[in-house]
């Protein structure tokens, strides 16, 4: 039986709307949203832990759609890949291509200028919602965004405020429950003590007949690149072959997996990205062993997701806990190495990869983080709620996108999203139906921008602009890897789309950064000065192992 409670779900301090400030417009306009406060339906005296799931989030940074074992990888994801067999993934979800707006939609199951930027100003997170229900709610990792964890319906916090961080040593926006926390000592690694903190976190949680929502942001696998050393070695000489020979093995186990069809071509390499065997020996030393770094890294992230999975058996809290992993954006192009002097298992290096292996990472598709082509905003997605899931390993292709996951935590868990001024409606829809094996009144269209970076899909259609370039046209059922522009061929499509973009866009409110000028109309070139460094091997030496 529902009941209705006045529950306070701000723990900490209430994010209200900015002086002056209008509510901004969803993306339907409805009828302004009943009652002022926030009272909401709850369900605090019908259900216990027994009752509704536990729900355990994960999000990881920078990973590309094709760096799991269960998309395609060589890379070893054991633990990963067994949620995926027994659980869903899907094939087409999306995230903003940017780590802060990503965590906003996630949160708030808005498109992040409609949120409000970085501060929830229109918006409420789902450790609100859901506590409002009876959850306990607690985050480790990556915030990212302004405040802190604890200042939006989060009880317990460890983790980094800042968008990167050296996995060894941290950095000083570390906090633990909104405190300066600094205790890294020689055996820390970030990845690790994520889950460390998150055992601590739910051993509290267990101890109540609450249900638990916990959301896990790991930094990896982001620059800097730096792992265990052990983990390092089992990926040396792995990469020898070069890139395009991964590609090609990629697409070839994406298609065994069904992710692909048989007759799914490889695109071309980029025209930025050098052929391996125009490298000088020791070029190619130094990027199979930055990729080595990068392997390194998922695996300890798979590592630590199966320390995690352990734990929740150990506790008898498995069987009734969703689990959702994804990524924030796709593989990151940027080379900004420095430091590289330093071995990448000790503190102060500061490895990447550039775009020549987030080309690899993105398999089979086009551009990067930040660009609103397919590399930039395809996440791998996995659900995996044992008894629940039906026809467990399967492969979905429903439309969806990091706004959708809210409104997945709002059904599952039996809450009710609130209702008061100045909070936009959600722009997401639950998943709940799809996990089930049924279907969902799903996505006409979704929207994307970030920078001057922008598209809009509408069914099988998308539109694109590469940094504000000439509008691009693209029919996704038959050339997902954005290879033949349509724009020329179909002016009246662009423009029809062009439009309905803007208008989006123009409804996130008069107070939104959000950049909505016209786009150029000179043709995209493809490529930035940022994604290589051909010169970074001039003083570079193989660390000893």
């Amino acid at each position: 039986m529902k009941i209705l409670s006045a529950s306070i779900f701000f723990t900490a301090r209430a994010v209200q709307p900015k002086p002056g400030k209008g509510s901004p417009r969803g993306l339907n306009p409805i009828l302004p949203l009943l009652g002022v406060g926030i009272c909401f339906l709850s369900f605090l005296a019908a259900a216990s832990a027994q009752d509704r799931p536990n729900i355990l989030l994960i999000m990881v940074d920078d990973l590309g759609f094709a760096d799991l074992g269960c998309y395609g990888s060589e890379i070893q994801t054991p633990h990963i890949d067994r949620l995926a067999s027994n659980g869903l993934r899907l094939t087409q979800f999306y995230n903003t291509a940017k780590c802060h707006s990503s965590r906003l939609c996630l949160l708030s199951g808005q498109y992040s200028h409609y949120a409000g930027e970085e501060d929830f100003r229109n918006a409420v997170t789902i450790a609100q919602v859901l506590k409002s229900a009876g959850y306990s709610a607690s985050m480790t990792g990556k915030w990212h965004l302004d405040n802190e964890p604890t200042d939006y319906g989060f009880d317990r916090y460890w983790g980094h405020i800042s968008g990167a961080t050296d996995f060894f040593k941290g950095d000083d926006t570390f906090r633990l429950n909104g405190e300066v926390w600094n205790d890294f000592d020689e055996d820390f690694y970030t990845t690790d003590a994520n889950v460390d903190f998150s055992i601590q976190f739910l051993d509290k949680a267990l101890e109540t007949d609450k249900p638990f929502f916990h959301y896990i942001a790991f930094n990896t696998p982001h620059y800097p690149l730096q792992a265990p050393k052990k983990d390092i070695e089992k990926y040396l000489g792995r990469y020898d072959a070069g890139w395009e020979v991964l590609r090609e093995e990629r697409l070839v186990k994406q298609k065994l997996l069904g992710l692909f069809p048989a007759d799914q071509e490889l695109p071309p390499l980029p025209r930025h990205v050098p052929p391996w065997n125009s490298l000088t020996e020791k070029q190619k030393q130094l990027e199979s062993f930055r990729m080595a770094i990068y392997a390194a890294m998922v695996d300890s992230l798979d590592q630590n997701i199966g320390r995690m999975i352990a734990y929740l058996k150990d506790k008898g809290v498995y069987e009734n806990t969703l689990i959702l992993f994804l990524s924030d954006n796709g593989a990151c192009p940027f080379e900004r190495s420095e430091h590289i002097d330093i071995p990448p298992w000790k503190a102060g290096s500061w490895y990447l990869y550039d775009a020549s292996w987030a080309t690899v990472g993105n398999t089979p598709f086009r551009h990067y983080k930040q660009t609103q082509h397919e590399g930039g905003i395809s996440s791998p997605f996995i659900a995996h709620w044992p008894g629940k899931i039906k026809n467990p390993g399967r492969l979905d292709h429903e439309l969806s996108h990091l706004i959708d996951i809210m409104a997945t935590c709002i059904e599952v868990a039996g809450a009710e999203y609130p209702m008061r001024k100045g909070l936009n409606p959600l722009q997401g829809k639950s998943l709940a139906p799809i996990l089930k094996g049924g279907k969902r009144n799903g996505h006409d269209e979704l929207f994307f921008i970030f920078s001057n970076c922008r598209a809009l899909r509408q069914g099988d259609w998308k539109l694109v602009s590469f940094y504000g370039h000439k509008w691009e046209l693209y029919h996704l059922a038959e050339d997902r890897t954005e290879q033949n522009d349509l724009a020329a061929s179909k002016p009246k499509k662009v423009q029809a789309m062009a439009k309905r973009w803007h208008a989006i866009a123009q409804g996130a409110g008069s107070d939104s950064k959000m950049k909505t000028g016209p786009v150029m109309k000179k043709v995209s070139p493809g490529f930035r000065s940022s994604w290589h460094n051909p010169k970074l091997t001039a003083n570079w030496e193989m660390p000893e192992f």
